[in-house]
């Protein structure tokens, strides 16, 4: 397998070429309409639930990043929830949830320039503190893979373990949320439960509206953006500090 050698931040055309080869034409064409029509969109669609670990939750409908397309619709729920339950410190790697949230805890994204955000590689991310629980949603699989920043394996394995033993307390929980099929390398480490995490559910796209969980087998099965724009499968794994 050959690393990619684009990088997803250059300038405004790398990202429009990144876009292309990764999501393809069709989401470069229909991701601007579906933003103009999402208060339509969403306004107008019904307002399902879906199943995950037999708790049932409201799907997410929101206009940025037009999360009933793709797996935000899913995640977002399922981690804002664990984050509203928690009563301890929390860190999000990853700027995703404050688009959605005011968010009330700690952030670190090496490349999104917002307010509160801190701008450093997790790989050697060093707090002050540690916490109860570590949120990361659908951002490990683009770690040296789109940004060009050496072995993606290896670079995602060392991630977590840095996650795992500087910056989460003992007891505290590591939730992973990853788009199947988008990073090959990232495939192979979930096969391979290289993160040596200690719970791990998948959820499959069955429609355009339908997500159900599904065994590891038949999610590893599934491909990025196809049938469906995006991903088609997801793995939330967890992992418990003892």
């Amino acid at each position: 397998m050959e690393q990619s050698n684009k990088h997803l931040y250059n300038t405004t055309l790398s990202k429009i070429k990144f876009s292309i080869k990764r999501f393809g034409l069709l989401h470069l064409i229909t991701k601007p309409i579906r933003t103009i029509l999402a208060p339509l969109i969403i306004n107008f669609s019904k307002k399902d639930s879906f199943i995950f670990n037999g708790k049932h939750y409201n799907y997410f409908y929101h206009r940025y990043n037009i999360t009933w397309a793709n797996e935000r619709f899913v995640e977002v729920p399922i981690c804002k929830e664990m984050i509203d339950n928690e009563k301890g410190t929390i860190l999000e790697v990853g700027n995703v949830l404050s688009h959605y949230y005011p968010p009330s805890w700690v952030i670190i994204d090496k490349f999104e320039k917002s307010k509160g955000v801190i701008n450093q590689d997790i790989i050697n991310f060093k707090p002050g503190k540690k916490f109860d629980l570590i949120i990361t949603i659908s951002t490990l699989e683009h770690v040296g893979y789109d940004d060009n920043s050496g072995n993606s394996e290896e670079k995602i394995i060392a991630s977590v373990e840095n996650l795992k033993n500087n910056c989460l307390k003992r007891k505290g929980k590591l939730v992973i949320t990853v788009p199947i099929g988008y990073n090959p390398f990232m495939d192979r480490i979930i096969r391979e439960n290289k993160l040596k995490l200690a719970k791990e559910s998948f959820m499959k796209k069955i429609n355009g509206k339908t997500w159900k969980e599904v065994s590891k087998e038949e999610a590893m099965k599934c491909s990025y953006g196809k049938p469906f724009l995006y991903a088609n499968a997801l793995m939330i794994g967890e992992y418990i500090k003892s």
